[in-house]
């Protein structure tokens, strides 16, 4: 496939309600896009850095950078997504910004050759359960009401993102508010290994599993704390590449493992991740990043995958955003639907994009 450049988009795009976590709280997002234009086709891709180096080192602002100056000078004309490793492994780090270009690559890859992103994965479903995140909030009456609405809409799973004083009280309401339903819970390392007694306070409410409780480095912390509690731990952010999740399966860091393709350098890596993790009869669910249109199209694709046995944080579009910028994804009996079309299956409504871009920038390979 034969690139000419590639297009930098910028768009901000507000959330329908805040949402808090251990380490901020957006109200909106600003949204790094990527499209790759070819002789015959394009592709999109969407970055998921963050404003601020707060969930991991990287920030969109930063990923735009490496983009523009370091990656694209690597893209060679002609180009498969697989090829991009390779050419991409001078450049340490950063993987948020090379899965946005890899995903665009992918994306125009597969619709030159008339593929959905889910066949090429080796999705095996053509519909998902669908699970919710909920942030924190400033009362528990607050957390209950929102709760109590994502079960009416039907969401098949529930996670309450916790935090040192905003943990056990809430999870218990809730527990003791919906019963038994699916519920797990998400730290994004707010805790240490000093918490472990804390922790083994969530024992009683039956959680499927608690997220990345210890810092993203902590492996053997991560084990000592999984030898201790009986709930299952799932890593997020320690979870980098195919070779992390093999180590942190082998040190009994954890026992489910939580799929970002933005984290781990794109969907080639994530697919790479989710092979060990079956080989080691693990499961794996597709985590979130808050992403429009684009970036759901291609977690749905990936939580088609037969080793998805969990609900991913793969909820429809109005869970985030007044109006996508695709078509939006709706929920429906709790579940959603993988799209089957050409590449992501998506495209992006050019007219409301162009009223969200505050910045675009298209780069020439070779220039």
């Amino acid at each position: 496939m034969k690139l000419s450049g590639v297009e930098l988009r910028r768009i901000r795009l507000p959330l329908v309600s805040p949402f808090r976590t251990s380490f901020a709280t957006e109200t909106e997002r600003e949204i790094l896009l990527v499209r790759v234009v070819g002789t015959e086709t394009e592709g999109w891709g969407e970055c998921v850095a963050i404003t601020e180096p707060l969930y991991s080192p990287e920030y969109v602002d930063g990923a735009e950078q490496v983009i523009r100056d370091f990656l694209v000078p690597r893209l060679p004309a002609d180009v498969t997504a697989g090829a991009l490793g390779p050419a991409f492994a001078p450049v340490k780090g950063h993987e948020m910004a090379k899965a946005a270009v890899e995903m665009a690559v992918l994306d125009a890859e597969l619709r030159a050759a008339g593929m959905s992103y889910a066949a090429y994965l080796g999705g095996t479903v053509a519909r998902v359960p669908a699970g919710v995140s909920v942030g924190i909030m400033d009362s528990i009456p607050e957390l209950l009401d929102h709760v109590e609405r994502y079960l009416a809409e039907g969401y098949a799973r529930i996670k309450l993102k916790i935090q040192p004083g905003w943990d056990i009280e809430p999870v218990r309401a809730v527990r003791e508010r919906f019963g038994d339903i699916l519920l797990q819970v998400d730290a994004n390392t707010a805790y240490t290994r000093a918490d472990a007694r804390h922790l083994a306070e969530l024992e009683p409410f039956g959680l499927l599993l608690i997220e990345q409780p210890l810092p993203e480095d902590d492996l053997l912390g991560h084990a000592k704390l999984a030898s201790t509690l009986t709930t299952p731990i799932c890593l997020d952010e320690s979870i980098v590449s195919a070779r992390a999740a093999a180590d942190a399966l082998s040190l009994g860091a954890c026992s489910i493992i939580n799929v970002k393709a933005g984290r781990v350098g794109g969907y080639l890596e994530a697919r790479r991740i989710h092979d060990v993790s079956v080989a080691h009869g693990v499961p794996v669910w597709c985590g979130g990043m808050l992403e429009t249109g684009l970036g759901r199209a291609a977690n749905l694709a990936f939580a088609a995958m037969p080793g998805c046995t969990l609900p991913g944080d793969v909820s429809a579009s109005e869970r985030y955003y007044t109006r996508d910028i695709t078509e939006p994804f709706r929920l429906v009996d709790g579940l959603m639907t993988v799209p089957s079309g050409p590449g992501l299956g998506v495209e992006p409504i050019m007219d409301y994009l162009d009223e969200l871009t505050e910045s675009k920038r298209f780069v020439r390979l070779g220039a």
